[in-house]
This record gives structure tokens, C-alpha cells and sequence, in this order.
């Protein structure tokens, strides 16, 4: 484990805030450095924690405006179009892991790891919230000899917001990202135009619109499953606890078809939620995947390697915190 403290780049927005709590509750002594544009922020977070520090970070400079300081690891945890956290994570061969990049963008993050691929681990962490699709997912499919299909819903309260730069990033990721990927009978095909649009089944039954969308989740389960058909779509609206007069949450419906080991036909339909909405998972997927890269978890710190976090996040350890935090797995 490195003495050097976790460098958290938007730790005073609302997802680095759930990362830096989820870190500090499990690890009470592990140094933390809370880095944003505004230092004030930064040090309101800081102080709440203990054990950590503040910083401003100047994404225009190749040292963050950090100088020589050292660091263990880095997160980003906003959208970084300058690559800045990464080339300074891979100048200083710590690993580091984004949570924004969609899949049609992971090009420079990629390219960045082939140039040196020994220099330290690149986690790719823009599976949906972190984990709280791919894990569940493949805990699931044990059930099943032969996948035949996975189709995977997202549904998003439009009261679950966070602040500008998640705002931001939802505009970017609902309404001007391009063709969204999918598999279909083995093939991977780009969605567009009406095959990207799309209704799901809320956990409620509630049927909403929905449109097609490229997370690292399809790539992943694909590879994992080697499913032929494999989908991801999300919905914004009213969730199904809004609609029951309670609070809003988040879901995550997961769909598999396909047959069990003695061959016969199988279907599940589970639903991942968390009554607070989406950034205690996104954080706590972010939270994990750093314990893992940086051997906080009692392990030794994570090869030098290009990752997406369902293979750094153990699934009896994800479970066991996801209930901690008050998340919910339902069978439908």
C-alpha cells in the first residue's frame, strides 16, 4: 500500500464526496487529498474527514499546480476532455481510474495505456454506476449454462442531480452522445435513429421511453458471457418510489434469458436500486476500485494493466458494502 495519499480530482462534488467517505469508513487512516477548482470546497470536504487534505488543481498544468508532491492514485471523477488527471497519473506511474468517458470515447485513455503499457493500471470506469450493473449481472448468470441474452435498463430520477458538472455530463450522455453499441445474434452493431429508441419495465411494471446507450457494460458482459445479444437503455422520469409517494431512488433492471446447466430454458429479471439515487453506488464503485489498485484492500497493489472495475471488484466484498450503504437487489 502506498503511503501517498489518493488524489480525488472533483472529491468536493457529490460523487467524490460519497467516494472520499466510503474510503474514509474503511480505511481510517488512509491518506486522502481532496483536489477541485475550488479550494474552499475542497477543504469544507477535507476537514469533514479527517486524515485529509485540500488542494486547487490547474488542469492547464502538467503537475495539476501540485508541483513534486506525490500521490498514490488518482480519480476522476467529472468529465476530463484535457486528459489531465491521466497524463499526470501516467508521468508519475500511479494508477488511475475516469468515471465519465463513454465507450465511443475511451480512444486517448486506451491509446495512452498502449504507449506505456507497463507504467501502472488504467481502470476504464464507466461501467453504469461503477460496478452496480456488471457485478450483479455476472453474479446472476452463474445460474446459467448458455446466455442467450442480456438486457440491461437504467432508469434515472429526473430529481437525481447533482451539481453543474454531473448536469453537464447527463446532457452530454442523454442527448448528444452518438450510436450506441449492442450486440446482436454475435455481431456488434451501432444503434441509431428509431433502433436506438426503446421501452423498459420499471420495477414497478411502469412501461417508460427510453434510448439506447454505450456504456462499458455491453463490452464487458459480452466478453465475460459471450451472450450474443446484449443491450443497455435508459430511461429519465419518475422512478418507481416517486410513483409510490416516497422518495426518488435508482434502478438498474438486469434481464437474462437463456437455459440452465441441465439445459433447460431459463429467464431471470432482477432490479439493483438504492434509495438515495445514483451517487452512493457510482461512489462506492469508484471507492472500491481504488482500494483494489492500491492494495488499501489488504491485498498487494493491482499490475500494471488496462481494467474495467467488475474485474477488480470482488463480488462477495461489493455485496456486503452495496447492502451497507443501503442498496437494494430484488428479484422481480
Amino acid at each position: 500500500m502506498s503511503p501517498h495519499p489518493i488524489l480525488l480530482i472533483g472529491g468536493s462534488g457529490i460523487v467524490g464526496r460519497h467516494a472520499a467517505r466510503y474510503l474514509r469508513d474503511a480505511h481510517p487512516d488512509a491518506p486522502l487529498l481532496i483536489a477541485g477548482r475550488d479550494r474552499d470546497r475542497a477543504e469544507a470536504v477535507a476537514q469533514g474527514l479527517g486524515k485529509a487534505e485540500a488542494a486547487r488543481v490547474d488542469l492547464s498544468a502538467d503537475d495539476l499546480g501540485l508541483g513534486d508532491r506525490p500521490v498514490g492514485a488518482v480519480a476522476v471523477l467529472f468529465a476530463d476532455e484535457q486528459l489531465a488527471g491521466l497524463r499526470f497519473a501516467r508521468a508519475r506511474d500511479v494508477p488511475h481510474i475516469s468515471i465519465s468517458p463513454l465507450l465511443q470515447e475511451i480512444g486517448p485513455e486506451v491509446g495512452s495505456y498502449i504507449h506505456s503499457p507497463a507504467a501502472a493500471p488504467v481502470i476504464l470506469g464507466t461501467e453504469w454506476l461503477v460496478g452496480a450493473t456488471t457485478v450483479p449481472a455476472l453474479a446472476f448468470a452463474k445460474r446459467f449454462g448458455r446466455l442467450d441474452s442480456i438486457s440491461i435498463a437504467a432508469l434515472l430520477d429526473d430529481e437525481d442531480t447533482g451539481g453543474p458538472a454531473q448536469t453537464v455530463d447527463l446532457e452530454r450522455v442523454t442527448r448528444t452522445a452518438p450510436a450506441a453499441l449492442a450486440r446482436r445474434d454475435g455481431r456488434f452493431v451501432w444503434r441509431t435513429g428509431d433502433d436506438a429508441e426503446a421501452v423498459i419495465r420499471a420495477i414497478d411494471g411502469t412501461e417508460m421511453a427510453a434510448t439506447a446507450l454505450s456504456p462499458n457494460d455491453v463490452v464487458a458482459l459480452a466478453m465475460a458471457t459471450d451472450a450474443p445479444n446484449v443491450e443497455f437503455n435508459l430511461a429519465t422520469g419518475v422512478s418507481s418510489s416517486r410513483r409510490k409517494g416516497e422518495p426518488m431512488s435508482t434502478e438498474i433492471i438486469i434481464d437474462l434469458a437463456g437455459a440452465d446447466h441441465e439445459g433447460r430454458p431459463l429467464g431471470t429479471r432482477h432490479a439493483v436500486m438504492h434509495p438515495e439515487g445514483q451517487f452512493p453506488l457510482t461512489g462506492l464503485g469508484v471507492a472500491m476500485a481504488l482500494e483494489r489498485a492500491t492494495g488499501l484492500d489488504g491485498g498487494p497493489a493491482l499490475a500494471a494493466g488496462l481494467y474495467f472495475p467488475y474485474q477488480l471488484l470482488d463480488p462477495a466484498a461489493y455485496f456486503e458494502r452495496f447492502g451497507q450503504i443501503g442498496g437494494k437487489v430484488l428479484t422481480l
